[in-house]
């Protein structure tokens, strides 16, 4: 490959590595022209299975700030680019492995993170991302009918509540969350004070008897 030619794959490769949102690295020997078709078939439309040089790959992903992948870059290497839904497209990976052992996951790049074998097959069983958007949704619509339940209570039934909260506080006002003590229990200030009114009264009579 001349010159012109390697820097023009190489800033292809490196601009795939920055904007993917996961690479995976399989090594595919022995597997014939007709299985890599039906493999990137299988993938859809989420990814991009290439086979590149090593060396290539090596200087794409360095400049692309990914250390690393020198160990898994040995051996007839494919790349699978992925844009969109990581889980299935590693589950693709994973199943067609399955039924034909030629193709080896060997690792790949997350978020800038290498990952090995089994963290790429991990990622296989995980649920897809319109399965977690469907749990999603149906825990909103859940939360959703219930505020809308509530919304929506008779006016009786919220008055009967609220009819029910005023008699548990005028029989114990400590149900009522910041209410304190009943009236009743508490002493006025003017009989706190009573008391030394008294002894100035007697003190007064004492001194009249001493005269």
């Amino acid at each position: 490959m001349a010159r012109p030619d390697k820097a023009a794959a190489v800033a292809e490769l490196k601009d795939k590595f920055s904007s993917s949102d996961a690479v995976v690295l399989t090594e595919y020997r022995g597997l014939s022209v007709a299985a890599l078709q039906e493999l990137r078939r299988s993938l859809g439309q989420d990814a991009t299975y290439a086979v590149t040089k090593n060396t290539l790959t090596q200087i794409a992903a360095k400049e692309a700030g990914i250390e690393g992948l020198d160990d898994q870059l040995v051996g007839p290497t494919a790349l699978t680019f992925i844009n969109g839904d990581v889980a299935t497209v590693a589950k693709g990976l994973k199943n067609f492995s399955k039924d034909n052992p030629l193709l080896v996951i060997k690792g790949g790049v997350m978020e800038g993170r290498l990952l090995d074998a089994d963290g790429v097959k991990k990622l296989a069983d995980l649920e897809s991302r319109e399965v977690l958007l469907a749990k999603l949704a149906g825990g909103m619509k859940a939360n959703l009918n219930k505020a809308a339940y509530v919304l929506a209570a008779p006016a009786s039934k919220l008055a009967r509540v609220l009819g029910a909260l005023e008699a548990a506080a005028q029989e114990d006002p400590s149900k009522i969350g910041g209410a304190g003590a009943p009236v009743a229990d508490q002493k006025p200030e003017t009989e706190e004070a009573a008391p030394a009114a008294d002894n100035n009264e007697t003190a007064a009579a004492d001194a009249a008897d001493d005269k």
